[in-house]
């Protein structure tokens, strides 16, 4: 039997990416995102909400551009102080002795260590509530030729990939490939 929780955020675990933008004065800022995911396909789009008290959240709005840094988990601790310190108090990319780059084609840095990178233009903002959503659609993916496997498509178990757990307010690796999507479910058929 299933007992009530309430109207609460536990859902499992979510993504953790760090959002770069520039702020007002063209100072690159990064925060952790974990309120995160793939929201469409065809614009190819991603969707991070933000608390509007963000320093990051104005920039989006001003700039209309914003990366998603995937970090592995060689860089928890980082992406935790990501999202502990402020972008007003603290300039983050020398705290955390990370590079940025100007993004190719939005107005946003991204941070040169990491794995995987998306710029994204923003196509849409949507106020929920205490956050704001945003939605940006990708123009390009940069990826470490190092995490590739067929086809040249970057391959999660070389990433070494972390989750956001909202319930424990804890983080977990990703772990063991299962399958293959949209054919490990044939059996089921039979």
């Amino acid at each position: 039997m299933k007992k009530s929780l309430g109207a609460r955020i536990i859902v499992g675990a979510t993504p953790v990416w760090i959002v770069g933008t520039y702020d007002t004065e063209g100072k690159p800022n990064i925060m952790a995102a974990a309120w995160a995911g793939v929201c469409c396909s065809d614009p190819p789009c991603v969707a991070v909400s933000l608390r509007k008290a963000t320093y990051s959240h104005d920039s989006i709005v001003q700039h209309k551009a914003f990366t998603v840094n995937i970090p592995s988990v060689d860089y928890v601790k980082e992406a935790d102080y990501a999202g502990i310190a402020s972008g007003r108090d603290v300039d983050k990319f020398a705290k955390l002795k990370f590079t940025p780059i100007r993004g190719d084609l939005v107005y946003a840095p991204y941070i040169q260590e990491f794995p995987l990178v998306l710029e994204c233009k923003l196509l849409h903002i949507i106020e929920i509530g205490l956050h704001t959503q945003f939605i940006g659609e990708i123009l390009d993916v940069k990826a470490e030729e190092s995490i590739f496997g067929e086809k040249q498509i970057p391959q999660l178990e070389k990433i070494t990939q972390f989750l956001f757990s909202p319930g424990t307010r804890t983080y977990y690796k990703i772990g063991d490939y299962i399958g293959k999507a949209f054919s490990i479910g044939e059996d089921c058929d039979k």
